[in-house]
Parts: structure tokens; C-alpha cells; sequence
């Protein structure tokens, strides 16, 4: 009894994967089935009867042939158009006709594992989403006025609270309330090594938490996440084809309508015309539809696209179509948004002058405890700057925020003020130090003052940093020969310094968003190709006007959306290495489309020279189909 009510749920839990696996490989199953069918046909054929011959032959074309010609008379109905698909099967259907069984089965064998080896691109290719999707959290414990409360993460909405344990997957776009961990963020960034995040900072759906309790606060809907928008983008590049793509598949229906008429010509002119027999004509006829089909040229293209955008998503590049993928490689001016895309988007603290050297410590102290206070990034630059110092902060009284220019407030009976030179006295705060504000500001610095009562106390000069991957991203873009420029809004003291710091090659100051869709039109009328890389809602007009839009994955969500690829991990390094994979993508594509463009050419010569015999021919085109699929599959690594 007990053998015996425990053997049903081990032969079901066997079944299951056995199942999923004939489901996954059923058309690489059908291609190897046929082909021992084939096998034991020719390896049996003095053995067995004419009947037997021909019924082995008819089922490996039953099985070997269905998917294909299945989905060739489909595309044929929807479409109104014939395809390769169906010059195949009559290829075949032919051969068997004239008494080539053999040749006919191993035609549709090589046909049908040429078809396999294109599944399993497919199937590679989508390898990313299917793992980032398994990686997507169902659950997530929510913090609730009772305690924790289990919900589905479609139920989370934006400023709920949820309880994040050591091990788990974070289940949806936050910033942290509450704790520290180490986050691995590879599933979103490609980068494996963890990043230590503590209050205040962003966590995102899909990434692990290894060895903290965090309290996190939602900001994004389930639908909304990072996580979800780079499902949707690496799918929605898998079903848009690249140029190349769309006219190989225009001029298929049209190279089978003439490969199709040809053959119907060579079924009974070369008879009259070179005197041949009919057997001789009929037979070479056939091989002619076999070997002029075009197969390796249909397959030189999808395949190796779809490695590449593969390899694309596992590396922190997002493609939103093959498209913009064969663009990269053709580009030649890149224009570069300032804030948040050359440069990490928040001030720092650049330089600190004081009134009283000896007593900057209470200067910075009361300065950044009045700035706390605001929201202002400037505000923050400062109060980081005193954390950064291991300044503590002090207790003020009658704060004031004085919108435009700056902070006011008391600290024991003294006033004082923080913020532009207007606000605490322009003609003092620029003589301050021997007018080291002026030197500060034409070094594209912001300046603001502190000012005790009447007199200033102190200058601070802050400015938006450049990113550690710019300058390295810039001069290998230079080097493949790529024209840069920088774009902003902002004044050209400031734009002169960090075009100068990044290394672009020119740069336009003081840009109003629409101005900035100008330049891209003024840069697209002096060179072909021309890419646009922001982050911001401002930058979003650029983006669609650029021949290739490139976002930075920490912007906005316009810039995400509008944008045709996508930095997941805010790394401008990764565009050179973008147009290198795209140059690849294009190159063997090339290769491709050559190799099989002289392999059809010289089949049919040897055709109609009579050098080649059926089998040969069969070989020959199917085997240069597999060729190209295998080169494309290259590109995955």
C-alpha cells in the first residue's frame, strides 16, 4: 500500500520536466527523427521492400516537414505572398516525384534542422526576459497599522511601506526609510558586485537584498518599474526588424515568384533547346528549385540580430529594435546633454573660503544646519559637504526661505544669511577675499555666501561633477572618429568648464529644450547619422528628433520611453562598446548575405553546367543555411 500510493506523485514529478522538454525541443526532435528515418531507409534499402522504402521515406517527410510547412502556408494565407517555406516542400515533393525519396527526405531533414537551429536563436535571445521575469516577486510584506500584511505586488501602490529581509528579492521601485544592505542589483545594472545602500537611496524591483532588514517606500506601481520596462523594451526589440531584415523579406516573395517561373521554363525548354532528355530536364529542373531557393540569405540577417540584442541585454544595453541597433555603427556626431548625463546631476562642494580660518568650523556648522532645512540641491551640496567634514550641526531659530535667493535665520542672537551675492550685499560679497567669487564663477563655479550680521563669513563654490566614465567615454568615441558636442541649458562659464573637463568637442550654452531640438536638426544636415544622450524630460524632444536616441537608465521616464536604446547602468562607456557590437552585428551580417549570395550563384552555374547531382545540391544549399545561423550565433558572446 505504502510502495504504492508513493509512486504516482514520483512518476508525475518526473513527467513534468520530460513534458516541457519535448515541448521546448519538438521541432529539433522532428528534424532528428526524420533524419533516422532516412537513415535506416538507406542503411536497410537492400533489405527491405520497394513499400517499406517509400512509407520510411513518407513519414520522416511528415515529420520533418510539418512545422515548416505548416507555418509556409500559413504566411502564404496572411500574407498573399509565397515564401521559401513552400518553395522547399515542393522542391522535395518533387524529388520524391521522380523517384529521389532519399534526396527529397534529406532535403527536408536539413530543411527542418536549419528551421531548429533558428527556434533555438529565437528561444536564446529571449533567454534574458524569461530569467529576469522568473526573477519578479509575486509577494511583498507590507507594512500596516496591525503589523505585516502578505499582498500581491500588483496590490502595492506608491507610498506604501514594505519589510525587505536579508535574502529576498526586492519587490517593487523604492527609496529606503528605514536600514542598510548590500544590494545585488546584476538583474537590472549586469554589474555583479553588490552596491551598500542606506536611507534615502533607490532600490529597484528584481534585485536581491543579501544581509540587511530594510523598510523601503514604494514609488512606482508594479507596471511602472524599472524591472518591467526592460522586460518590455528587450521584447519589444525582438519583434521590430532592421532595415536589412525588411528588404530581405520584400525581395523573398519576389525571388520565389522568378525561382518559380524559371523552373517552370526549365521543365521542358532545355528538352527542345539543348536536347536532353526529359528525365535529364525534369531532374535538373528540381535541383534548380533546391538550389536557387534562399534559404541562407532569409537566415543570414533575424538570427544574428537577435544574438546581438541578446548580448546586448546582458550587458546593461538595452535595444528597442534591430533598427536602431544597425544604426549605431553608422553614427558620426553624438550630442551630449549636461546635467545628469556628462555629469552625476547633483553640485558638490568645490571649494570653502573663510572670513576667520579658525573659526570655519562653526561657520560650515550653522551654514549647513540652515540648509538642512531646504530641498534645494545646492541647500544639500552643503549640508553633505559638513557630514563629509565631520562637522556636526547646530540648533537655529526663525528660519526663512527667502524663494530665488537664499535661507535666512538666528543662531544665539546672531542673523544670518546664506545664498546668492544680491541677497547678502552684492558689492561686499564680491569684494570678499580679493574677489575670489568672480575667479570661482569664471571657472563655471555657483557661488554662495555666508553672511554673519553685516559682515560676509564665508564663500563656497560648488559645481556638478563629471562622471568618472566621461572623459574615457568621450575620447574612445573621439577615437572611432565620432564628432561630439555638448548641449545645455545652462550659462557658457559653466558649460566652457565641463565641456573642457569631459573633452567633447564643442559645446552650446544656455539651450532652451526646443532650441536643443534645433542643434539636432542643424548637426543632422552636416552628417548622416547623428545620436542624442539625456536623461530628462527636456532632453526628450532631441531624443525622437536624433537618428539613434540613447537614454541614461537613472532618467526620467519620458527620456526612457522616448529614447531607442537604453544605458541601464548610467555607464557612457557602454555607447562605444554599443557601436562596437553593432559594427559586429553588421559585419557578419555582411558576411552572411555574401557567403550565401555565391553559394546560390554557384549552385545554379553548376546546375545548368551539370557538375552537380541532387544530393550535392541539397547539401550544399542546406549546409550554407546552417553556416550562416551558426555564424550569426557568434554574436552572443
Amino acid at each position: 500500500m505504502s510502495s504504492e500510493s508513493h509512486s504516482f506523485p514520483i512518476q508525475s514529478h518526473f513527467a513534468r520536466p520530460s513534458w516541457n522538454f519535448i515541448k521546448t525541443h519538438a521541432e529539433l526532435l522532428a528534424a532528428l527523427l526524420s533524419g533516422i528515418l532516412v537513415l535506416t531507409a538507406w542503411l536497410l534499402s537492400n533489405y527491405i521492400s520497394e513499400n517499406v522504402f517509400v512509407f520510411l521515406h513518407l513519414a520522416a517527410f511528415v515529420i520533418g516537414g510539418f512545422a515548416k510547412a505548416k507555418e509556409g502556408l500559413e504566411d502564404t494565407i496572411h500574407e498573399k505572398e509565397l515564401n521559401v517555406e513552400l518553395l522547399m516542400i515542393l522542391a522535395a515533393i518533387g524529388s520524391a516525384a521522380i523517384g529521389y525519396w532519399t534526396e527529397g527526405a534529406i532535403l527536408i531533414f536539413i530543411f527542418a534542422l536549419s528551421g531548429a537551429l533558428e527556434t533555438y536563436t529565437l528561444n536564446k535571445s529571449q533567454k534574458e526576459i524569461s530569467s529576469l521575469m522568473d526573477m519578479q516577486p509575486e509577494v511583498a510584506l507590507k507594512l500596516t497599522d496591525e503589523g505585516y500584511e502578505v499582498v500581491s505586488v500588483t496590490d502595492l501602490y506608491v507610498n506604501d511601506r514594505i519589510l525587505i529581509k536579508p535574502g529576498e528579492r526586492i519587490p517593487a521601485d523604492g527609496t529606503i526609510i528605514k536600514g542598510s544592505s548590500a544590494i545585488n542589483e546584476s538583474a537590472i545594472t549586469g554589474e555583479s558586485i553588490p552596491v551598500t545602500k542606506g536611507i534615502d537611496k533607490e532600490v529597484f524591483a528584481g534585485t536581491v537584498n543579501l544581509n540587511g532588514s530594510l523598510t523601503v517606500e514604494v514609488t512606482k506601481k508594479s507596471t511602472d518599474t524599472l524591472f518591467q520596462k526592460i522586460i518590455l523594451m528587450v521584447q519589444s526589440a525582438q519583434s521590430e526588424k532592421s532595415p536589412s531584415q525588411l528588404f530581405i523579406e520584400r525581395f523573398e516573395s519576389t525571388y520565389v515568384k522568378i525561382v518559380l517561373g524559371v523552373v517552370a521554363v526549365m521543365l521542358f525548354l532545355p528538352h527542345f533547346l539543348f536536347g536532353w532528355s526529359w528525365m535529364d530536364t525534369i531532374y535538373r529542373a528540381m535541383i534548380l528549385l533546391v538550389v536557387a531557393s534562399p534559404c541562407a540569405l532569409v537566415a543570414s540577417i533575424m538570427p544574428a540580430t537577435l544574438s546581438a540584442i541578446s548580448n546586448g541585454a546582458r550587458h546593461g544595453l538595452l535595444f528597442k529594435g534591430g533598427v536602431h541597433l544597425e544604426n549605431l555603427a553608422h553614427l558620426n556626431a553624438i550630442a551630449f546633454d549636461k546635467t545628469g548625463t556628462l555629469t552625476n546631476g547633483t553640485p558638490e562642494v568645490t571649494d570653502a573660503l573663510y572670513a576667520a580660518e579658525e573659526n570655519k568650523e562653526m561657520i560650515l556648522s550653522i551654514a549647513a544646519s540652515i540648509e538642512q532645512e531646504s530641498n534645494h540641491p545646492i541647500a544639500q551640496a552643503i549640508v553633505r559637504y559638513a557630514s563629509q567634514e565631520g562637522v556636526p550641526l547646530s540648533s537655529v531659530e526663525h528660519m526663512q526661505d527667502i524663494s530665488g535667493n537664499g535661507v535666512k535665520a538666528f543662531h544665539e542672537g546672531n542673523e544670518w544669511k546664506v545664498g546668492k551675492p544680491e541677497f547678502v550685499g552684492k558689492e561686499e560679497a564680491y569684494l570678499f577675499q580679493n574677489g575670489i567669487a568672480e575667479t570661482l564663477a569664471k571657472q563655471g563655479k555657483t557661488v554662495i555666501f555666508v553672511k554673519k550680521n553685516n559682515e560676509i563669513a564665508a564663500v563656497f563654490a560648488m559645481k556638478d561633477t563629471v562622471r568618472e566614465d566621461t572623459k574615457k567615454a568621450v575620447e574612445e568615441l573621439k577615437k572611432q572618429g565620432v564628432y561630439t558636442i555638448m548641449l545645455t541649458g545652462d550659462n557658457s562659464a559653466t558649460a566652457e568648464a565641463i565641456a573642457s573637463e569631459a573633452g567633447v568637442d564643442h559645446y552650446i550654452a544656455e539651450l532652451l529644450p526646443e532650441k536643443k531640438v534645433d542643434e539636432i536638426k542643424k548637426l543632422k544636415a552636416h552628417f548622416t547619422q547623428v545620436g542624442m544622450v539625456g536623461d530628462g524630460i527636456n532632453d526628450a524632444p532631441a531624443l525622437a528628433t536624433a537618428n539613434v536616441g540613447v537614454a541614461m537608465g537613472g532618467g526620467t521616464d519620458v527620456a526612457l520611453e522616448t529614447s531607442d536604446v537604453v544605458l541601464i547602468k548610467n555607464d557612457l562607456s557602454r555607447i562605444s562598446q554599443a557601436r562596437k557590437l553593432s559594427s559586429r552585428m553588421n559585419r557578419i551580417v555582411k558576411q552572411n548575405v555574401v557567403f550565401s549570395i555565391t553559394i546560390i550563384m554557384l549552385l545554379i552555374i553548376s546546375n545548368f553546367l551539370q557538375v552537380i547531382d541532387l544530393p550535392l545540391g541539397v547539401v550544399g544549399h542546406e549546409g550554407s543555411t546552417i553556416l550562416v545561423i551558426l555564424n550569426g550565433l557568434r554574436l552572443l558572446k
